[in-house]
């Protein structure tokens, strides 16, 4: 699992989003590239902006640590086609420019606060969170939609 944390981590997932066209095709799933884009945006903006979405209930947020939790935060790909959370669905067309920028601004703001800043940061459907879970979380989704177009 490449760390997002350090510069090489973020560099490495920067470079394959450059990588992407604006009419890169997807090799599985119903998304185009710059839905997946604003897809990715979506655990970024629960972090750095989670007063746009509502808190889950206790129930929920009970059921989301203990089962979704280990899902997001082992280092076990994520499978092909597999179901999203509906906050997660993006349906509607994005603009893939400013979708681009705003995950590479996420991805160089997380790796610039650090594995520090993370470390026992409480996560908003989860809980608290190590720096290492937080890690896994981002790098595996990135990792699995970025090879999901190809690169």
């Amino acid at each position: 699992m490449k760390n997002i944390f350090t510069t090489e981590g973020a560099n490495e997932v920067v470079n394959r989003i450059n990588d992407l066209q604006h009419n890169t095709p997807a090799k599985w799933g119903t998304m185009n590239v710059a839905q997946m884009l604003a897809h990715c945006n979506v655990p970024y903006a629960y972090t750095f902006e989670p007063e746009q979405f509502k808190k889950p209930g206790f129930f929920m947020k009970l059921m989301m640590k203990a089962f979704v939790k280990k899902i997001v935060t082992s280092p076990k790909p994520y499978k092909q086609n597999e179901r999203t959370a509906p906050a997660f669905v993006i349906s509607n067309e994005r603009d893939f420019e400013t979708e681009k920028a705003k995950l590479i601004g996420n991805i160089l703001k997380t790796q610039e606060l650090g594995a520090q800043y993370f470390e026992g940061r409480e996560n908003f459907s989860f809980g608290k969170m190590t720096a290492t879970e937080w890690n896994t979380m981002y790098y595996k989704h990135l990792d699995h939609h970025l090879r999901q177009f190809g690169v």
